[in-house]
């Protein structure tokens, strides 16, 4: 029955291409008794080899999302450019509009006021003029006349240059001809003043004087009023663009949250699917972990009951026989000390074969606990490794459940595995703390340490991390300052 089981098992790993040890029985039974570690080792990780194989591939082909995001990204940044050339061309617009029109009304306002109050001043000038009071003659005012004449052309032609009321060259002409009729009578009338006919140009003064210059006054008024009414234009078509570019804002600020909250939403979308899926697909790997290792221990404790019962038996009886058939064997014969060297060598075969058995599922799990089991296989693994093994434990103990206690010790026993074979140290140090609310299993050497390359996960690691998560635990693999690695499961107590 043990050996159909052993042959069965290698047969099913040699199936699936996993390079199992020699456990045939026979010439080849003694790699199974002189590396009882390597053995376990890779008997215990052969479901975790079958895991990628059963593992089906996810046939159905997700359509990725980057496609849909970057045009996206593309119009969003497509709009902002559009938007910022519009917002740049409608600011250019309004400083254009606003130099152009507005500061140019501004001062061609300026220069007909300055005109306004020039003939305010040649107004002022001839009612004095005809004041009988005055000592003066008329004539004394024509230095002030030709003065405020300067001036005047000065200003109108400072107006005519910055004047943007279109329609108004009509006027302008009107005003700069009435002007020269007005010097004109003006020269008359000093001319008379100055012939002596002072009365006679009084008269002229009031008579036509007056008369121009209030013509004058009134286009000036005219063209005053004018500038205000283009002023006022000037400020409703700054207001338009003001009220178009805020409405375009508004319409980009609304878009651009559209498209936002689209994006938004399908990015969540996505990623709501990617998690379910995720979330199904570790729930999927945590089940089929559970059944793995579940597999595993039946495996391995079928195995551990056929190595103990059938062969252990075997060799009991044949060490048995041996032992009798040596008693029938001259005293000092050759043939009774070549069976008493067989007899021996069948009793450490079957002590082997326990030692192999108890490594694959020790019984003591079920009938002492987690605490005692690991107290015995600590030493056990001191002798067969040559390795010293420090061993502390702290806190007041608990009962800790059959299937969690398994799994702890089958971490345990990689953990010290690793040590072996990759740390090269000559010294480990094991510590089991019972916390008040969980339970803690540190392993400590100060080797090589740790330092796994991107993208490889052995299966040892893997089967670790397994085991801790299905006890609803972590794992932590760290280095030790100074050279060594340091591996801490933690479980909560209700596992």
């Amino acid at each position: 029955m043990g050996q159909a089981a052993i042959r069965t098992l290698v047969q099913a790993a040699r199936h699936i291409g996993w390079n199992a040890p020699a456990l045939c029985v026979g010439p080849r039974f003694q790699t199974m008794q002189t590396h009882p570690i390597n053995f376990f080792r890779q008997l215990a990780l052969f479901p975790f080899a079958l895991y990628p194989r059963l593992v089906p591939p996810n046939s159905s082909t997700q359509r990725s999302p980057t496609a849909g995001l970057l045009v996206g990204l593309v119009l969003t940044l497509a709009a902002v450019i559009a938007y910022s050339g519009y917002i740049t061309a409608q600011i250019r617009g309004l400083r254009q509009l606003q130099s152009d029109l507005a500061d140019r009304n501004r001062k061609d306002s300026l220069q007909l006021l300055r005109i306004q109050n020039d003939l305010n001043s040649l107004a002022l000038a001839m009612r004095d003029m005809l004041d009988a009071d005055e000592p003066y003659p008329l004539t004394a005012w024509s230095a002030q006349f030709a003065r405020i004449h300067g001036d005047l052309d000065d200003a109108l032609q400072r107006e005519e240059g910055v004047a943007v009321v279109e329609g108004s060259a009509e006027q302008r002409a009107l005003l700069r001809g009435s002007l020269t009729q007005f010097w004109d009578a003006t020269e008359r009338t000093f001319a008379l003043a100055r012939s002596g006919h002072e009365k006679e140009a009084r008269e002229q003064i009031r008579l036509s004087l007056q008369a121009r210059l209030a013509g004058i006054n009134t286009a000036v008024a005219r063209l005053l009023v004018e500038n205000n009414e283009t002023e006022e234009q000037a400020a409703a078509r700054v207001g338009a663009i003001y009220d178009r570019v805020q409405n375009r804002v508004y319409l980009f600020l609304t878009a651009t949250l559209l498209a936002i909250t689209v994006t938004s939403l399908y990015v969540i979308g996505v990623n709501r699917r990617i998690f379910a899926q995720l979330e199904e697909l570790s729930g999927q790997r945590s089940e089929l972990a559970q059944k793995l290792i579940s597999t595993q221990e039946s495996t391995l404790l079928h195995i551990s009951r056929e190595l103990h019962d059938e062969f252990g038996q075997v060799l009991t009886a044949i060490g048995s026989m041996l032992k009798r058939a040596g008693k029938h064997a001259p005293e000092g014969s050759t043939l009774r000390g070549d069976l008493q060297e067989v007899s021996e060598i069948a009793q450490a075969s079957l002590n082997n074969v326990r030692s192999l058995s108890q490594a694959l599922h020790p019984v003591m799990l079920e009938e002492a606990g987690l605490e005692k089991t690991i107290e015995w296989y600590l030493p056990v693994l001191q002798r067969q490794t040559g390795i010293a093994i420090s061993y502390a434990k702290t806190g007041a103990g608990f009962a800790v459940e059959r299937g969690a206690g398994v799994h702890i010790y089958r971490v345990l026993q990689e953990a010290l595995n690793n040590v072996v074979r990759h740390s090269g140290a000559r010294e480990a140090w094991v510590r089991l703390r019972f916390l008040p609310a969980r339970l803690q299993l540190e392993v400590e050497d100060h080797g090589k340490g740790f330092a796994p390359q991107a993208g490889q996960h052995g299966i040892g690691l893997v089967a670790m991390r397994e085991r801790a998560g299905l006890l609803g635990g972590t794992l932590a693999i760290n280095n030790v300052e100074g050279g060594g690695t340091l591996v801490r499961v933690d479980v909560p107590q209700t596992k």
